[in-house]
Protein backbone atom coordinates (compact mmCIF):
# COMPACT_ATOMS: atom_id res chain seq x y z
CA UNK A 1 0.00 0.00 0.00
CA UNK A 2 1.29 3.27 -0.49
CA UNK A 3 0.02 7.20 0.11
CA UNK A 4 -0.82 7.58 -4.01
CA UNK A 5 -2.99 4.34 -4.00
CA UNK A 6 -6.78 4.57 -3.93
CA UNK A 7 -6.49 2.07 -1.35
CA UNK A 8 -4.51 4.26 1.44
CA UNK A 9 -6.93 7.48 -0.10
CA UNK A 10 -10.19 6.02 0.07
CA UNK A 11 -10.02 2.63 2.39
CA UNK A 12 -7.07 2.54 4.85
CA UNK A 13 -6.66 6.79 5.56
CA UNK A 14 -10.66 7.45 6.67
CA UNK A 15 -10.69 4.00 8.74
CA UNK A 16 -7.96 4.70 10.38
CA UNK A 17 -8.14 8.17 11.35
CA UNK A 18 -12.10 7.62 11.99
CA UNK A 19 -11.13 4.68 14.87
CA UNK A 20 -8.12 7.06 15.83
CA UNK A 21 -10.35 9.82 17.02
CA UNK A 22 -12.83 7.41 18.26
CA UNK A 23 -10.19 6.26 20.63
CA UNK A 24 -9.30 7.95 23.89
CA UNK A 25 -6.73 9.96 23.84
CA UNK A 26 -4.24 8.03 26.39
CA UNK A 27 -5.30 4.63 24.72
CA UNK A 28 -4.45 6.29 20.93
CA UNK A 29 -0.91 4.22 20.53
CA UNK A 30 -2.85 1.12 20.54
CA UNK A 31 -4.59 2.25 16.99
CA UNK A 32 -1.42 3.63 15.49
CA UNK A 33 0.43 0.44 16.52
CA UNK A 34 -2.46 -1.73 15.14
CA UNK A 35 -3.34 0.41 12.29
CA UNK A 36 0.75 0.58 11.52
CA UNK A 37 1.67 -3.33 11.60
CA UNK A 38 -1.75 -3.43 8.43
CA UNK A 39 -0.60 -0.87 6.98
CA UNK A 40 2.87 -3.01 7.15
CA UNK A 41 1.63 -6.18 6.12
CA UNK A 42 -0.29 -5.39 3.04
CA UNK A 43 2.69 -5.48 1.18
CA UNK A 44 3.44 -8.89 3.05
CA UNK A 45 2.32 -10.23 6.22
CA UNK A 46 5.24 -12.54 6.67
CA UNK A 47 7.97 -9.46 7.02
CA UNK A 48 5.51 -7.79 9.83
CA UNK A 49 7.50 -10.67 12.41
CA UNK A 50 10.45 -9.53 11.28
CA UNK A 51 9.86 -6.04 12.36
CA UNK A 52 7.82 -6.97 15.40
CA UNK A 53 10.93 -9.11 16.70
CA UNK A 54 13.27 -6.37 15.74
CA UNK A 55 10.97 -4.01 18.09
CA UNK A 56 11.05 -6.42 20.81
CA UNK A 57 14.57 -6.56 20.68
CA UNK A 58 15.45 -3.31 20.82
CA UNK A 59 12.95 -2.44 23.94
CA UNK A 60 14.42 -5.12 25.96
CA UNK A 61 18.06 -4.06 25.22
CA UNK A 62 17.29 -0.33 25.98
CA UNK A 63 15.49 -1.25 29.21
CA UNK A 64 19.08 -2.94 30.29
CA UNK A 65 20.95 -0.21 28.88
CA UNK A 66 18.73 2.67 30.96
CA UNK A 67 19.23 0.20 34.12
CA UNK A 68 23.44 0.11 33.89
CA UNK A 69 23.89 3.14 32.29
CA UNK A 70 27.49 4.28 32.61
CA UNK A 71 28.78 0.85 33.46
CA UNK A 72 30.59 -1.60 31.52
CA UNK A 73 27.22 -4.02 31.92
CA UNK A 74 25.49 -0.88 30.00
CA UNK A 75 28.11 -0.96 27.45
CA UNK A 76 27.94 -4.23 26.59
CA UNK A 77 24.05 -4.06 26.18
CA UNK A 78 24.28 -1.31 23.95
CA UNK A 79 27.04 -3.22 22.34
CA UNK A 80 24.23 -6.20 21.72
CA UNK A 81 21.90 -4.10 20.69
CA UNK A 82 23.93 -2.50 17.83
CA UNK A 83 25.35 -5.56 16.68
CA UNK A 84 21.70 -7.61 16.98
CA UNK A 85 20.41 -4.38 14.68
CA UNK A 86 23.02 -3.76 11.99
CA UNK A 87 23.04 -8.19 12.00
CA UNK A 88 19.28 -7.67 10.70
CA UNK A 89 20.30 -5.00 8.19
CA UNK A 90 23.08 -7.27 7.42
CA UNK A 91 21.39 -9.99 6.58
CA UNK A 92 18.34 -8.66 4.72
CA UNK A 93 19.92 -6.01 2.99
CA UNK A 94 23.68 -6.81 1.76
CA UNK A 95 23.78 -10.73 2.33
CA UNK A 96 22.98 -11.33 -1.51
CA UNK A 97 25.22 -7.97 -2.48
CA UNK A 98 28.28 -9.67 -0.58
CA UNK A 99 27.62 -13.08 -1.59
CA UNK A 100 27.40 -12.02 -5.47
CA UNK A 101 30.54 -9.39 -4.76
CA UNK A 102 32.84 -12.51 -3.76
CA UNK A 103 31.81 -14.82 -6.51
CA UNK A 104 32.23 -12.29 -9.21
CA UNK A 105 35.48 -11.64 -7.49
CA UNK A 106 36.69 -15.32 -7.83
CA UNK A 107 35.23 -15.68 -11.37
CA UNK A 108 31.67 -17.35 -11.06
CA UNK A 109 28.49 -16.56 -9.73
CA UNK A 110 26.11 -17.20 -6.67
CA UNK A 111 24.93 -20.51 -8.23
CA UNK A 112 28.37 -21.34 -8.76
CA UNK A 113 29.08 -20.83 -5.06
CA UNK A 114 26.01 -22.85 -4.57
CA UNK A 115 23.72 -20.51 -3.14
CA UNK A 116 20.47 -20.52 -4.98
CA UNK A 117 18.73 -18.18 -3.25
CA UNK A 118 18.04 -15.12 -3.08
CA UNK A 119 16.47 -12.49 0.10
CA UNK A 120 14.25 -10.71 -0.30
CA UNK A 121 14.67 -7.06 1.09
CA UNK A 122 11.78 -6.05 3.60
CA UNK A 123 10.22 -2.50 2.58
CA UNK A 124 11.69 0.36 5.28
CA UNK A 125 13.97 -1.68 7.09
CA UNK A 126 16.81 0.82 6.30
CA UNK A 127 14.33 3.42 8.64
CA UNK A 128 12.69 1.41 11.01
CA UNK A 129 16.39 -0.46 12.13
CA UNK A 130 18.34 3.41 11.90
CA UNK A 131 15.44 4.43 14.19
CA UNK A 132 15.86 1.67 16.55
CA UNK A 133 19.38 2.21 16.53
CA UNK A 134 19.30 5.80 17.44
CA UNK A 135 16.84 4.89 20.46
CA UNK A 136 19.73 2.41 21.74
CA UNK A 137 22.74 4.99 21.06
CA UNK A 138 19.90 7.99 23.06
CA UNK A 139 19.31 6.13 25.86
CA UNK A 140 23.27 5.21 26.72
CA UNK A 141 23.81 8.84 25.97
CA UNK A 142 20.88 10.04 28.61
CA UNK A 143 19.41 12.01 25.44
CA UNK A 144 16.43 9.44 25.95
CA UNK A 145 14.65 7.55 28.67
CA UNK A 146 13.36 3.93 28.46
CA UNK A 147 10.23 4.72 30.56
CA UNK A 148 7.61 4.47 27.63
CA UNK A 149 5.69 1.40 27.98
CA UNK A 150 5.91 -1.51 25.26
CA UNK A 151 3.13 -0.03 22.97
CA UNK A 152 4.20 3.39 23.05
CA UNK A 153 7.28 2.45 21.53
CA UNK A 154 6.23 0.03 19.30
CA UNK A 155 4.05 2.13 18.00
CA UNK A 156 6.74 5.12 17.05
CA UNK A 157 9.26 1.95 15.46
CA UNK A 158 6.27 1.10 13.23
CA UNK A 159 4.47 4.71 13.06
CA UNK A 160 3.24 4.16 9.24
CA UNK A 161 3.57 7.72 8.07
CA UNK A 162 7.39 7.24 7.98
CA UNK A 163 7.87 3.65 8.16
CA UNK A 164 8.09 2.65 4.91
CA UNK A 165 10.89 5.92 3.23
CA UNK A 166 11.38 8.48 6.20
CA UNK A 167 12.38 10.57 7.30
CA UNK A 168 14.32 8.92 10.25
CA UNK A 169 12.50 9.53 13.28
CA UNK A 170 14.23 9.83 16.65
CA UNK A 171 12.40 8.23 19.84
CA UNK A 172 14.23 11.59 22.37
CA UNK A 173 12.14 14.15 19.62
CA UNK A 174 8.81 12.29 20.06
CA UNK A 175 9.00 11.41 23.30
CA UNK A 176 7.07 14.15 25.00
CA UNK A 177 4.64 13.93 21.95
CA UNK A 178 3.57 10.28 22.86
CA UNK A 179 3.05 11.29 26.71
CA UNK A 180 0.99 14.35 25.26
CA UNK A 181 0.26 15.84 21.97
CA UNK A 182 -2.62 18.67 21.06
CA UNK A 183 -5.38 17.86 18.44
CA UNK A 184 -7.24 20.50 16.84
CA UNK A 185 -9.12 20.84 13.79
CA UNK A 186 -6.26 23.71 12.76
CA UNK A 187 -3.61 21.57 13.01
CA UNK A 188 -5.65 18.68 11.19
CA UNK A 189 -6.00 21.18 8.02
CA UNK A 190 -2.66 21.94 8.24
CA UNK A 191 -1.57 18.36 7.93
CA UNK A 192 -4.20 17.93 5.38
CA UNK A 193 -3.12 20.81 3.04
CA UNK A 194 0.76 19.44 3.48
CA UNK A 195 -0.36 15.82 2.74
CA UNK A 196 -2.16 17.18 -0.77
CA UNK A 197 1.15 19.20 -1.49
CA UNK A 198 3.12 16.00 -1.27
CA UNK A 199 0.36 14.16 -3.02
CA UNK A 200 0.62 16.60 -5.73
CA UNK A 201 4.35 16.30 -5.56
CA UNK A 202 4.33 12.91 -6.14
CA UNK A 203 1.58 12.06 -8.83
CA UNK A 204 1.74 15.76 -11.22
CA UNK A 205 5.32 16.34 -11.38
CA UNK A 206 7.51 13.06 -10.14
CA UNK A 207 5.54 10.29 -12.14
CA UNK A 208 4.82 13.13 -15.33
CA UNK A 209 8.72 13.41 -15.58
CA UNK A 210 9.87 9.80 -15.03
CA UNK A 211 9.13 8.44 -18.45
CA UNK A 212 11.46 10.46 -19.70
CA UNK A 213 13.85 9.36 -16.71
CA UNK A 214 13.58 5.95 -17.43
CA UNK A 215 13.36 6.57 -21.47
CA UNK A 216 17.02 8.01 -21.63
CA UNK A 217 18.55 4.95 -19.09
CA UNK A 218 16.72 2.72 -20.69
CA UNK A 219 18.49 3.62 -24.25
CA UNK A 220 21.77 2.33 -25.35
CA UNK A 221 24.35 4.86 -26.16
CA UNK A 222 21.87 8.04 -26.23
CA UNK A 223 22.51 10.86 -27.64
CA UNK A 224 23.45 14.50 -25.87
CA UNK A 225 20.22 15.81 -26.05
CA UNK A 226 18.40 12.60 -24.79
CA UNK A 227 21.14 12.35 -22.10
CA UNK A 228 20.94 15.47 -20.11
CA UNK A 229 17.19 15.87 -20.41
CA UNK A 230 16.77 12.15 -18.87
CA UNK A 231 19.97 13.11 -16.25
CA UNK A 232 17.60 16.25 -15.38
CA UNK A 233 14.19 14.85 -15.73
CA UNK A 234 15.33 12.25 -13.10
CA UNK A 235 16.96 15.13 -10.56
CA UNK A 236 13.42 16.48 -10.72
CA UNK A 237 11.50 13.32 -10.29
CA UNK A 238 13.85 12.26 -7.24
CA UNK A 239 13.39 15.39 -5.27
CA UNK A 240 9.62 15.85 -6.22
CA UNK A 241 9.37 11.74 -5.51
CA UNK A 242 11.06 11.82 -2.10
CA UNK A 243 10.16 15.09 -0.90
CA UNK A 244 6.55 14.33 -1.53
CA UNK A 245 6.43 11.86 0.69
CA UNK A 246 8.25 13.53 3.25
CA UNK A 247 5.74 16.37 2.86
CA UNK A 248 2.68 13.43 3.21
CA UNK A 249 4.29 11.81 6.02
CA UNK A 250 4.77 14.92 8.04
CA UNK A 251 0.93 15.87 7.13
CA UNK A 252 -0.33 12.76 8.45
CA UNK A 253 2.04 13.20 11.62
CA UNK A 254 -0.25 16.37 12.19
CA UNK A 255 -3.01 15.05 10.98
CA UNK A 256 -2.47 12.63 14.57
CA UNK A 257 -1.11 15.35 16.86
CA UNK A 258 2.66 14.45 15.65
CA UNK A 259 5.06 17.32 14.81
CA UNK A 260 7.89 15.74 12.72
CA UNK A 261 11.47 17.84 11.46
CA UNK A 262 11.32 19.21 8.10
CA UNK A 263 13.05 16.86 5.99
CA UNK A 264 13.81 19.04 3.03
CA UNK A 265 14.57 22.71 2.73
CA UNK A 266 14.73 23.55 -1.15
CA UNK A 267 18.05 21.49 -1.76
CA UNK A 268 18.59 22.29 -5.46
CA UNK A 269 18.97 26.03 -4.58
CA UNK A 270 22.37 24.75 -2.40
CA UNK A 271 24.80 26.50 -3.47
CA UNK A 272 27.75 23.95 -2.23
CA UNK A 273 27.61 20.18 -1.38
CA UNK A 274 28.18 20.82 2.26
CA UNK A 275 24.51 23.26 2.32
CA UNK A 276 23.30 21.09 -0.29
CA UNK A 277 23.50 18.20 2.70
CA UNK A 278 22.10 20.15 5.22
CA UNK A 279 18.89 20.68 2.83
CA UNK A 280 18.65 17.79 1.21
CA UNK A 281 17.32 14.21 3.48
CA UNK A 282 18.03 16.10 6.62
CA UNK A 283 16.75 13.26 8.55
CA UNK A 284 19.56 10.92 7.32
CA UNK A 285 22.27 13.93 7.28
CA UNK A 286 21.69 14.60 11.04
CA UNK A 287 21.86 10.91 11.69
CA UNK A 288 25.16 10.62 9.92
CA UNK A 289 26.42 12.83 11.41
CA UNK A 290 25.60 12.81 15.17
CA UNK A 291 25.83 9.13 15.56
CA UNK A 292 28.63 8.44 12.96
CA UNK A 293 30.97 10.89 12.34
CA UNK A 294 30.80 12.55 15.60
CA UNK A 295 31.98 8.98 16.84
CA UNK A 296 34.90 8.79 14.54
CA UNK A 297 36.09 11.99 15.62
CA UNK A 298 34.35 14.54 13.53
CA UNK A 299 36.63 17.27 13.01
CA UNK A 300 38.53 16.97 16.25
CA UNK A 301 41.80 14.81 15.41
CA UNK A 302 43.26 16.59 12.67
CA UNK A 303 42.47 18.01 8.91
CA UNK A 304 43.52 14.21 7.51
CA UNK A 305 41.20 12.59 9.87
CA UNK A 306 38.36 15.05 9.49
CA UNK A 307 38.65 14.03 5.25
CA UNK A 308 38.46 10.04 6.07
CA UNK A 309 35.71 10.16 8.26
CA UNK A 310 33.84 12.40 6.01
CA UNK A 311 34.76 10.24 3.26
CA UNK A 312 33.93 7.20 5.53
CA UNK A 313 30.27 8.16 6.66
CA UNK A 314 29.44 9.55 3.03
CA UNK A 315 30.77 6.12 1.54
CA UNK A 316 28.75 3.85 4.29
CA UNK A 317 25.21 6.82 3.94
CA UNK A 318 26.12 5.74 0.07
CA UNK A 319 26.03 1.85 0.89
CA UNK A 320 22.78 2.50 2.93
CA UNK A 321 20.95 3.53 0.21
CA UNK A 322 21.35 0.15 -1.49
CA UNK A 323 23.20 -2.57 -2.13
CA UNK A 324 25.30 -2.07 -5.18
CA UNK A 325 28.85 -0.92 -6.15
CA UNK A 326 27.01 2.40 -7.98
CA UNK A 327 25.68 3.70 -4.26
CA UNK A 328 29.41 3.07 -3.08
CA UNK A 329 30.70 5.28 -5.59
CA UNK A 330 28.05 7.87 -5.14
CA UNK A 331 29.01 7.85 -2.41
CA UNK A 332 33.10 8.61 -2.61
CA UNK A 333 31.96 11.18 -5.12
CA UNK A 334 29.82 13.41 -2.27
CA UNK A 335 32.63 12.34 0.13
CA UNK A 336 35.25 13.54 -2.14
CA UNK A 337 32.90 17.08 -2.47
CA UNK A 338 32.80 17.47 0.95
CA UNK A 339 36.27 16.97 1.90
CA UNK A 340 37.82 19.03 -1.19
CA UNK A 341 35.02 21.76 -0.17
CA UNK A 342 35.81 21.86 3.39
CA UNK A 343 39.96 22.01 2.47
CA UNK A 344 39.42 25.43 0.24
CA UNK A 345 36.84 27.20 2.75
CA UNK A 346 34.41 26.50 -0.35
CA UNK A 347 31.22 26.66 2.22
CA UNK A 348 32.26 30.14 3.23
CA UNK A 349 32.80 31.30 0.29
CA UNK A 350 30.32 30.33 -2.11
CA UNK A 351 27.71 33.22 -1.85
CA UNK A 352 30.09 35.32 -3.47
CA UNK A 353 30.10 33.59 -6.38
CA UNK A 354 27.32 33.72 -9.05
CA UNK A 355 28.63 30.39 -10.49
CA UNK A 356 28.16 28.72 -7.04
CA UNK A 357 24.76 27.74 -8.06
CA UNK A 358 25.24 26.26 -11.27
CA UNK A 359 28.28 24.25 -10.56
CA UNK A 360 26.88 22.83 -7.26
CA UNK A 361 23.55 21.44 -9.58
CA UNK A 362 26.26 19.80 -12.09
CA UNK A 363 27.95 18.40 -9.23
CA UNK A 364 24.92 16.28 -7.44
CA UNK A 365 24.04 15.60 -11.26
CA UNK A 366 26.82 14.17 -11.91
CA UNK A 367 26.19 11.94 -8.91
CA UNK A 368 22.76 11.37 -9.55
CA UNK A 369 23.11 9.62 -12.73
CA UNK A 370 25.60 6.99 -10.64
CA UNK A 371 22.74 6.39 -7.87
CA UNK A 372 19.83 6.05 -10.43
CA UNK A 373 22.23 3.81 -12.84
CA UNK A 374 21.87 -0.39 -12.02
CA UNK A 375 25.59 -0.39 -13.17
CA UNK A 376 28.48 1.13 -13.84
CA UNK A 377 28.20 0.54 -17.38
CA UNK A 378 24.81 2.58 -17.56
CA UNK A 379 26.34 5.51 -16.11
CA UNK A 380 29.08 5.58 -18.52
CA UNK A 381 26.53 5.74 -21.19
CA UNK A 382 25.10 8.73 -19.71
CA UNK A 383 27.71 10.34 -19.44
CA UNK A 384 29.46 9.73 -22.75
CA UNK A 385 26.04 10.82 -24.46
CA UNK A 386 26.16 14.08 -21.90
CA UNK A 387 29.75 15.17 -23.73
CA UNK A 388 28.72 14.16 -27.16
CA UNK A 389 30.16 10.49 -27.59
CA UNK A 390 26.98 9.44 -29.46
CA UNK A 391 26.14 12.76 -31.18
CA UNK A 392 23.80 15.32 -30.63
CA UNK A 393 20.01 13.66 -31.23
CA UNK A 394 21.66 10.01 -31.21
CA UNK A 395 18.29 7.69 -32.18
CA UNK A 396 15.99 10.24 -33.47
CA UNK A 397 13.05 7.16 -33.21
CA UNK A 398 13.68 7.06 -29.61
CA UNK A 399 12.45 10.88 -29.08
CA UNK A 400 9.04 9.37 -30.97
CA UNK A 401 7.86 8.03 -27.59
CA UNK A 402 8.48 11.44 -25.26
CA UNK A 403 5.08 13.24 -25.10
CA UNK A 404 4.48 16.66 -24.81
CA UNK A 405 3.02 16.33 -21.34
CA UNK A 406 6.20 14.60 -19.94
CA UNK A 407 8.86 17.36 -20.95
CA UNK A 408 6.27 20.05 -20.37
CA UNK A 409 5.83 19.30 -16.91
CA UNK A 410 9.37 18.57 -16.79
CA UNK A 411 9.70 22.73 -17.79
CA UNK A 412 7.28 23.00 -14.58
CA UNK A 413 8.86 21.23 -12.42
CA UNK A 414 11.94 22.84 -12.86
CA UNK A 415 10.35 26.13 -12.52
CA UNK A 416 8.44 25.08 -9.12
CA UNK A 417 12.36 23.88 -7.53
CA UNK A 418 12.97 27.76 -7.40
CA UNK A 419 9.53 29.30 -7.10
CA UNK A 420 8.84 26.82 -3.83
CA UNK A 421 11.09 28.66 -1.22
CA UNK A 422 9.26 32.30 -2.49
CA UNK A 423 6.21 30.02 -1.24
CA UNK A 424 6.96 29.08 1.56
CA UNK A 425 8.36 32.68 2.33
CA UNK A 426 4.79 33.90 1.15
CA UNK A 427 3.18 31.80 3.42
CA UNK A 428 5.31 30.78 6.19
CA UNK A 429 8.41 29.42 6.66
CA UNK A 430 7.83 26.54 8.49
CA UNK A 431 5.34 25.00 5.74
CA UNK A 432 2.03 25.90 3.67
CA UNK A 433 -0.51 26.92 6.21
CA UNK A 434 -4.40 27.49 5.54
CA UNK A 435 -5.39 27.27 9.18
CA UNK A 436 -4.49 29.27 12.39
CA UNK A 437 -1.99 27.07 14.19
CA UNK A 438 1.88 27.34 13.75
CA UNK A 439 3.25 30.04 11.65
CA UNK A 440 0.56 32.33 10.24
CA UNK A 441 0.12 33.40 7.20
CA UNK A 442 1.10 37.02 5.75
CA UNK A 443 -2.51 38.06 5.93
CA UNK A 444 -6.27 36.78 5.38
CA UNK A 445 -5.61 36.90 1.14
CA UNK A 446 -2.66 34.86 1.02
CA UNK A 447 -4.84 32.49 3.64
CA UNK A 448 -7.73 32.22 1.51
CA UNK A 449 -5.52 31.98 -1.76
CA UNK A 450 -3.32 29.06 -0.28
CA UNK A 451 -6.43 27.14 0.68
CA UNK A 452 -7.93 27.63 -2.56
CA UNK A 453 -4.64 26.71 -4.28
CA UNK A 454 -4.15 22.86 -2.05
CA UNK A 455 -7.82 22.37 -3.31
CA UNK A 456 -6.89 22.75 -7.04
CA UNK A 457 -3.93 20.69 -6.44
CA UNK A 458 -5.87 17.99 -4.36
CA UNK A 459 -8.68 17.82 -6.99
CA UNK A 460 -6.22 17.54 -10.20
CA UNK A 461 -4.31 14.88 -8.28
CA UNK A 462 -7.48 12.47 -7.22
CA UNK A 463 -7.89 12.90 -11.26
CA UNK A 464 -4.36 12.29 -12.29
CA UNK A 465 -4.94 9.27 -9.99
CA UNK A 466 -7.60 7.77 -11.83
CA UNK A 467 -5.61 7.87 -14.84
CA UNK A 468 -2.41 6.68 -14.05
CA UNK A 469 -1.28 2.77 -13.35
CA UNK A 470 0.32 2.04 -10.34
CA UNK A 471 3.62 4.03 -9.58
CA UNK A 472 5.71 3.05 -6.04
CA UNK A 473 8.35 5.68 -4.51
CA UNK A 474 11.67 5.36 -5.90
CA UNK A 475 12.51 5.37 -1.93
CA UNK A 476 11.38 2.15 -1.37
CA UNK A 477 13.77 0.19 -2.80
CA UNK A 478 16.16 1.51 -0.23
Amino acid sequence: MVFSSESFLFLFLPLFLGVYYLTPVRFRSYPILLGSYVFYAWWRVDFLGLLFLTTVFTYLVGQKIAQHRGTQRGKAYLTLGVVGCLGVLGVFKYLNFFIDSFAALVGTDAAGLGVHWQLILPIGISFYVFQALSYLIDVHRGDATADAGFVDFAAFIALFPQLIAGPILRYKDLEDQFRERDHSVELFCDGLARFLIGLGKKVILADAVAPLADLAFATENPGMALAWAGAVAYMLQLYFDFSGYSDMAIGLGKMMGFRFLENFRFPYISRSITEFWRRWHISLSNWLRDYLYISLGGNRKGAVRTYLNLMTVMVLGGLWHGANWTFVLWGFWHGGLLAAERYLGWDRRAASHWYALPLTLFFVLIGWIMFRATHFGEAFEIYGGMIGLNGFMGDREVWLSVTRESMTLAFIAAGVVFIEPRLHAAYGDADIQISGSGVAVANPALQITATFMVLIIGAFTVLKLAEQSFSPFLYFQF
